[in-house]
Order: structure tokens, then sequence, then C-alpha cells
């Protein structure tokens, strides 16, 4: 297994547009060719979320989780545990989320620890993005392996179009569901280019804005982890999950 600096990067360009908007991108850790056997086989708002409903049918009002950090939490604070549980039940995942900011060096954080440290199967939600569940884009990181053993996203390119993923508020009891509609593996060029940043973070914060309404209106979550060969410190390439609510 790799070491503790098996870290969240991306190219030096990527580092450039990171340090101009406070945005991180990049994540970690590698990948296992075998997957599990079943694979086999507070108070909550309203926003409107289109859910592409037939003609003449109104669009439905669907809820979201309230605010998940205080008002006016720094990015550059550490991370912050939030009400939030990350459920992907085709990959048995039920995991807690810590909301994340960005780390000295202008990365996205994703925290790390000794051998058997909890932390590698927690769930990384960037707070410069939107609440899971607004029509606009929420990131969720998480690491692949570390401390010695497979972390959270281990069999994350295991995941299918129409697989379920659900965002459980633990304050409300109100789950936010989301179904895959695609995935890819960039390269970390690929991963760097402002076009794909776009896609991954949301317009937002790629601009160095607070989180943008979607332009088609529907709510867009993305799961993002390394995957491919280890090489200089990183792997060279990042797998990403794109996922749109549907309840």
């Amino acid at each position: 297994m790799k070491k503790a600096s098996n870290w969240y990067r991306l190219t030096i360009a990527l580092a450039l547009i990171v340090a101009a908007v406070l945005v991180g991108a990049a994540l970690l850790l590698r990948g296992d060719s075998s997957g599990p056997a079943h694979r086999d086989a507070s108070v909550t708002t309203l926003v409107t979320v289109s859910t592409t409903p037939a003609p003449g049918i109104p669009t439905p009002v669907l809820a979201v989780p309230a605010a998940l950090t205080e008002v006016g939490l720094d990015l550059r604070a550490g991370p912050v545990a939030v009400p939030l549980v990350l459920r992907i039940p085709s990959l048995d995942i039920d995991a807690e989320v810590l909301g994340v900011g960005i780390t000295p060096t202008n990365v996205m954080d994703a925290p790390m620890g000794r051998p058997g440290d909890p932390v590698w199967n927690q769930a990384f939600w960037y707070r410069g993005s939107a609440i899971p569940g607004v029509a606009s884009t929420a990131l969720i990181a998480g690491h692949v392996d570390g401390g010695g053993r497979l972390a959270l996203f281990a069999y994350l390119e295991e995941l299918l179009p129409g697989d379920a993923i659900v965002l459980h508020d633990t304050r409300t009891g109100l789950d936010v569901r989301f179904a895959v509609t695609t995935s890819v593996s960039y390269t970390l060029d690929e991963a760097a280019e402002p076009g794909n940043l776009a896609l991954i973070y949301g317009v937002g914060p790629v601009a160095g804005t607070l989180p943008q309404p979607s332009a088609d209106g529907l709510a867009h979550l993305t799961l993002i982890t390394c995957s491919g060969t280890y090489t200089n410190g990183t792997h060279d390439h990042r797998f990403v999950v794109y996922a749109t609510r549907v309840a």
C-alpha cells in the first residue's frame, strides 16, 4: 500500500486554477480489481428540482437538507462532521460524511490517519459545492485505500447507470436519492481541463463563487476518487461518477 503522501493532487495547471479560485481538485488512492460478491446479482428547506415530468404535469417540489455547517465557516477551516450519511446499496456503503474545505496548498482536503483510523471509510463533502439535493452540483470524495487496506471507494468503478446513491439527513430522516447517469476515468491532464472541472465541481466553485444553479434545473451529485497507476506520488487517473437526483 502507498504512504500517506498518496494524496489528492492534480497537475500544475489544476493547482494554478485552484489557487486562483480557492478550489482543491485532488483525490487519491489505488483501486482493486476484485469486487464485493453482492455485485453479482434541524429544518428542511424546500427547493424546486426538475425531475423531467410529462408535459402538463407541474415540476415537483423536493425537500433538501438545511445548512450542513455553521454560517460563515471558512473553506480553510479543518474538516467538520455534517449530519449526512452516504448510502450506496449496490456497494454496501453506509458512511459518515465529513465536510471538508481546502488545505494550505490549495487542494481539496482529504483527511488521512493511521492504520485503522475510521477516516479511511468516511466520505468527504466539499463545502464549496452545493448541499446535496439542491439544483446545482454537490461533490463527495473518498479514499480508495489507505492505512494498509482498501477504503470507502475501493469499488467505485463498479457503479452502473441507474444504481442508487442516497444522502440521508440524520436530523430529519430525509433521504435525498440520486441515480448514477455515467462514470468517466480522466487522466490528470483531462481532469484539470476547465470544462471537466466545471462538471466535477460545478461552475460556481471553479469560477471562484458560491455554487450556482444548474443550467438544466437538475440536482447533480459527483463522486470522485483516484484510479489508474500510482506514480510520482499520486495516481495517474481520477475516476468520477456522475448522478442526478430522482427523489
